[in-house]
């Protein structure tokens, strides 16, 4: 039983709330708005994959974040605000600092909100919503998605079952090493292409993509789902009209724009806040629910006289 809440709406709420979370992780470079779409991604994917999602964000998104942060200013020495100047004569300013510090965030931002897409939006929930409108391209997806798990654990079975014979990647010196580890490869490559062909001639003889042909779900849109498009769709559009009046637009040279938020800004920000944290707000709502009707079965009743 998975324990997020937001996991269990309908598959095009879902989508809906990544596209715009998505969408405006990358278009949306105030400080303000990153800040706030940094936290909320991260926030979602600790609650979702806990351990593992720390380990990624220390060993993976902290070294990338300062190589990104380093390569803008190496390469660009736009801005009006001169720190130093490098080695090679090349002015280094304040400018190009602030935006490479923006365009890391941005990449980790987009890559930890895609990993709670991936584990929000199953293979089942693509198929479901674009199986009859682009059936090739939602076939593609799903199968990509699942791409790096299941290569994970097959190439741990095929790695177990040389190592049984002696030819694992540990065995031998540096050359055998190398053509076991070749080998393996090899193996894995050959699997991946003869199930590719499984799952096609399987899907064509199911009929999938041909006109007419109907399909079973379990996805239907309640009270829940309603209460969360009402809710997706007016922040949305705010937003959008927020953007579209230039209030959420940042600029970085040749100056850094001063950050003195008026009240309609204020009011993006508290919007962009809600829909950032919407998922954990659902979690943190169906916790208290959950702790409430417990608390309410665990009180004994008072007898009758």
């Amino acid at each position: 039983m998975n324990k997020d809440a937001f996991y269990s709406y309908h598959p095009l709420i879902s989508f809906l709330y990544f596209l715009l979370t998505i969408m405006y992780a990358m278009i949306l470079t105030h400080p303000v708005c990153q800040a706030l779409s940094l936290m909320g991604a991260i926030s979602y994917a600790i609650f979702l994959n806990g351990k593992k999602a720390v380990r990624f964000n220390i060993f993976y998104m902290i070294p990338l974040l300062l190589v990104t942060v380093l390569i803008n200013p190496a390469f660009t020495h736009q801005g009006v605000t001169i720190l130093t100047y490098l080695p090679s004569g090349n002015p280094l300013t304040l400018e190009s600092i602030l935006y490479g510090v923006s365009a890391a965030f941005l990449l980790i931002t987009v890559i930890a909100w895609f990993s709670c897409f991936n584990a929000v939006m199953t293979s089942d929930k693509l198929v479901y919503l674009f199986g009859r409108i682009i059936p090739a391209l939602s076939l593609i997806l799903s199968m990509s998605l699942r791409f790096v798990p299941r290569f994970t654990a097959q190439i741990k079975v095929i790695s177990n079952a040389q190592r049984c014979v002696g030819r694992d990647v540990s065995n031998g010196g540096l050359l055998k090493r190398a053509k076991h580890g070749i080998k393996i490869l090899s193996v894995l490559v050959t699997w991946a292409l003869e199930n590719a062909i499984d799952t096609a001639d399987s899907m064509k003889a199911r009929g999938y993509g041909l006109k007419g042909r109907t399909a079973f779900s379990i996805y239907r849109i309640d009270k829940r789902d309603k209460k969360a498009l009402l809710f997706l769709l007016p922040v949305g559009g705010f937003l959008i009209t927020g953007i579209a009046m230039k209030q959420l637009k940042f600029i970085y040279y040749p100056a850094v724009t001063e950050l003195s938020p008026s009240a309609f800004q204020i009011c993006l920000f508290a919007v962009f806040l809600a829909l950032n944290s919407m998922p954990l707000f659902l979690n943190v709502k169906e916790g208290l629910k959950w702790k409430r009707i417990q608390q309410a079965q665990s009180v004994p009743s008072t007898p009758v006289a």
